[in-house]
């Protein structure tokens, strides 16, 4: 009896249009070659890095307007090196939308974002380096 095992590449294949963070830390992601430092919004093919947005507590709907013209499915919320959880407003605002909000630190974010863009997923980030919650 013969069975036939599924293959699975486990080297990297990264796309050349392909928004991916290649390093970061709590005060700083390297996005290809660019090191931003202030919160950002990425999604696998769009950047946002003018963005007005400095702080967790200043999401809502307006400010959160170029991340709805993605249609993303899933958002990833990384801030901190310890999860930020967002104001039930926000969640709700999510949830009204029928997009995933996940909240994670920083570095989770940055990982799961790189998964999920690799593997052609609807994801964007709301990444914010540098801040430090409660």
């Amino acid at each position: 009896m013969s069975r036939i095992v599924p293959v699975m590449r486990l080297n990297e294949h990264i796309g050349t249009t392909l928004n991916l963070i290649r390093a970061w830390s709590p005060d700083s992601v390297t996005l290809g070659t660019e090191r931003l430092e202030r919160a950002f919004l990425v999604a696998p093919q769009t950047l946002l890095t003018d963005w007005p947005v400095q702080r967790l507590e200043q999401l809502d709907d307006t400010v959160l307007a170029p991340l709805w013209a993605l249609a993303p499915q899933v958002v990833l919320l990384g801030a901190g090196t310890r999860t930020q959880w967002p104001p039930a407003s926000l969640r709700s605002l999510f949830a009204r939308r029928n997009v995933a909000l996940e909240a994670m630190d920083l570095g989770a974010a940055c990982r799961t974002y790189n998964v999920l863009a690799q593997e052609s997923r609807a994801v964007a980030a709301l990444l914010f380096p540098g801040h430090i919650g409660t």
